[in-house]
């Protein structure tokens, strides 16, 4: 959803042309109601006013100087996500629709995520013609506005090159396609400045005197400076805890149907659900329905190199609980209880957790991860469950009722 930005610094469209680029600050759009208006081909001469991909120079010569991302994030079938606590960007292509190959896009937007990711894991020499990419998002307020987001580089600290881009199939109306999910690091870098934006667009070079040293390390070395933002707080609302679109909605209210009568069952739908968040888990074993209503599961979460891994005990609880239902502090003490010194928990629900008992794991330390609706839905959109119909079909092959 579009980044909120009443407290952000606000710079007018007469400005663009000269301005720095401030991460989180917000870029006006014109009020002419055409394409003209928009404010990113004003910041940077030649990259053109529309499309996510955005770029001065040839994707297909291999010669692009900077590329812009642009992204409205409300695309549901195509989540692109910014986690502003560890740097990681996720993107998707430009092929959305069935009908052409990968990389033959009107934009050429995934030959250049192909050749950039490539050139990245190769020697220094090829990383200083990657491109630098600038992350822009749709502002909160109407018209074309957007905030800048920050300085992208291809790949992770921690990821394998198949995790950084790997080529995903979809399906509309039952034609398949292949489309790039890419995922980038936003570098530690406040403020690009308007003097290295205008060297990169003259083609001179990118690692010169104005060039920000996290991208410079970046390209010399493939180290990641990441920008990390730790969150302030770890209280959230009710409406913080749950989608906020229709589609959402929809899709916990699938869920809950689903399990509607059997609430019991939902602890395995749990268990995939937290695999999708927490890839690294191992063997769980769901165990029998408890006194008070309340049905568990046990596990393991992996760490470690294959030839010597270790693994951390979880406790898992589920509830699958309406709208208007709350987890409170009698399931949450409950699953307090189950853990042992060096285990954690994890209780995933497709409602919301209450005030109180946010407050209470939070204060007293308690090393519960708190799973609810919006981060249900999150999960699965990103991993291609973006529809009611999807979800539908995820249920009754994963979780078919007996």
């Amino acid at each position: 959803m579009p980044l909120s930005d009443a407290l952000a610094h606000h710079v007018a469209f007469a400005d663009l042309p000269t301005a720095d680029l401030v991460v989180d600050a917000v870029y006006a759009g014109g009020t002419n109601g055409h394409t003209g208006d928009d404010p990113m081909s004003k910041l940077i001469k030649g990259i053109g006013n529309q499309g996510g991909f955005r770029y001065a120079g040839s994707p297909a010569q291999g010669k692009v100087k900077l590329a812009v991302l642009y992204t409205s994030g409300g695309e549901v079938d195509w989540p692109d996500h910014l986690d502003v606590e560890t740097g990681t960007f996720t993107y998707y292509g430009d092929n959305r629709k069935p009908g052409q190959s990968l990389h033959e896009t009107p934009r050429s937007g995934n030959i250049l995520l192909r050749d950039v990711f490539a050139a990245s894991h190769g020697k220094s020499d090829e990383r200083a013609k990657v491109p630098p990419f600038l992350l822009f998002e749709k502002a909160a307020t109407s018209g074309r506005s957007v905030v800048f987001r920050g300085l992208l580089a291809p790949g992770g600290p921690t990821m394998t090159s198949d995790d950084e881009l790997a080529a995903i199939w979809r399906a509309t109306a039952g034609r398949r396609f292949q489309n790039y999910r890419a995922h980038f690091t936003v570098l530690d870098v406040d403020r690009i400045s308007r003097t290295w934006i205008q060297h990169l667009l003259e083609g001179g070079d990118p690692l010169g005197a104005a060039c920000p040293e996290a991208w410079r390390v970046w390209a010399k070395s493939r180290v990641y400076r990441p920008l990390l933002a730790p969150a302030t707080t770890a209280i959230r609302s009710k409406t913080e805890q749950l989608p906020d679109d229709a589609t959402g909605r929809a899709i916990l209210e699938e869920i809950r149907g689903y399990f509607r009568g059997r609430e019991h069952d939902f602890e395995a739908c749990a268990v995939a659900i937290w695999r999708l968040i927490a890839p690294s888990t191992g063997v769980v074993d769901v165990t029998r329905p408890s006194r008070d209503g309340g049905r568990d599961a046990v596990g393991t979460y992996v760490l470690g190199p294959t030839a010597s891994r270790i693994a951390i005990d979880f406790a898992l609880e589920a509830k699958c609980y309406g709208v208007d239902s709350s987890v409170g502090v009698r399931e949450i003490s409950r699953l307090i209880s189950r853990l042992r010194h060096r285990n954690f928990g994890v209780l995933v629900t497709t409602s919301f957790v209450n005030k109180q008992v946010q407050e209470e794991v939070h204060e007293d330390g308690h090393p519960i991860a708190l799973v609810c609706g919006r981060d249900i839905v999150d999960a699965l959109r990103q991993h291609g469950r973006t529809t009611v119909a999807s979800v539908r079909q995820w249920l009754r092959q994963a979780f078919p009722q007996q």
